[in-house]
């Protein structure tokens, strides 16, 4: 694709730069993307102020040519601060990335967006209520989350066969972090689109991780939180949320569950609290699509009903308490998972969705 005298500068400057000085050049990039880009490399370079890279030129035509070729050759595109194409939601962050570079559907930039991100030791219910919810929201907006087991995945799930789906990576895109995932990460940049703020080859740190959160919660209109401990690093996407103004919704857990502390601690201080699709429909006035009335049972109606009404149980006690044998029981809730009502949350027990 072609790119501006502007753009090339810009990519030039970011994927020869060392890594170490990345942060300090993309706040500078930020302050300073000016009309020329020889404007932009005199005042990254030579202020005195900033001092990014002191005496160093800008990159010649040739480095910022094979840059754009090593991008080229992977099947990536890059889009910068002074693209037409840059999300405007992203822009208007502290400290948005100088550079994004992508591998897949561009058009999904252009898109309305929200993320969903939960701890990656996720319970059962919450892992299908998520992937439910992900699958709804994903027919009017695009599904922006990371790439790690647990609420990514239940995220992915949901809006994966659609397309209408961004993960966002902590580091090259055509590397795999964890390396199980390459298959994964490979099928959404053929149906959806990877974005990452590091070069190719650029291996995951650390403080990627939180560097990647802020994208998730920049990018988006609003934050579901499906699952988070008091001290999970998916805590760090909803106090962006928050800091960038974006609505933050959470799953609410029950009482004791370490997985859900961070979540009902976000809804006491004032997150929405979300059960399905529609509480995120309606908090932006828009028409939530409705879904076929399943067809039950009346056995599958009175487990539904007790189930629903206790929360959690074992097979034995549902079979007990509707007065249904156990084995039949244990089929009915086969067929309850099926139609999506009921998951197995370990242990032959069992929880209404």
């Amino acid at each position: 694709m072609e790119y501006s005298q502007e753009e090339r500068a810009i990519i030039g400057l970011c994927m020869t730069a060392d890594e170490g000085r990345l942060p300090a050049l993309a706040r500078a990039l930020a302050e300073v993307c000016l009309p020329a880009a020889q404007k932009i490399c005199v005042s990254v370079i030579e202020s005195a102020a900033k001092r990014v890279y002191k005496d160093e030129p800008l990159p010649s035509a040739a480095e910022q040519d094979a840059a754009i070729a090593r991008l080229t050759a992977r099947n990536m595109f890059a889009v910068t601060l002074v693209g037409a194409d840059y999300p405007a939601a992203l822009r208007a962050i502290p400290d948005p990335p100088p550079v994004l570079y992508c591998m897949g559907r561009r058009e999904l930039l252009a898109k309305r967006k929200f993320c969903i991100v939960g701890s990656r030791i996720l319970p059962a219910w919450a892992e299908k209520t998520g992937k439910t919810i992900s699958a709804s929201l994903s027919r009017q907006f695009v599904i922006v989350t990371g790439i790690a087991e647990g609420g990514d995945r239940a995220a992915i799930d949901g809006a994966l066969a659609g397309g209408n789906l961004i993960c966002v990576l902590p580091n090259g895109l055509d590397l795999a972090y964890p390396a199980a995932h390459a298959s994964l990460q490979r099928e959404v940049a053929r149906r959806g689109l990877l974005l990452s703020e590091y070069a190719p080859g650029v291996k995951t740190k650390k403080y990627a991780f939180h560097a990647r959160n802020r994208i998730l919660a920049g990018l988006s209109e609003g934050v579901l939180i499906l699952a988070a401990g008091v001290r999970s690093g998916t805590l760090i996407t909803a106090h962006c949320a928050l800091e960038y103004g974006r609505e933050l919704f959470a799953l609410p857990h029950n009482v004791g569950v370490a997985q859900g502390e961070g979540c009902n601690e976000m809804i006491k201080a004032g997150a929405w609290l979300c059960t399905c699709a529609g509480d995120i429909f309606a908090a932006y006035g828009m028409e939530a699509e409705e879904k076929p009335r399943v067809q039950l049972s009346e056995k599958e109606e009175r487990l539904l009903a007790v189930l629903k009404e206790a929360g959690e149980l074992h097979a034995a006690v549902l079979a007990e308490r509707t007065g249904i044998p156990v084995f039949e029981a244990q089929a009915i809730l086969a067929s309850l998972e099926m139609k999506g009502l009921a998951v197995r949350a370990g242990g032959n027990r069992f929880s209404a969705i």
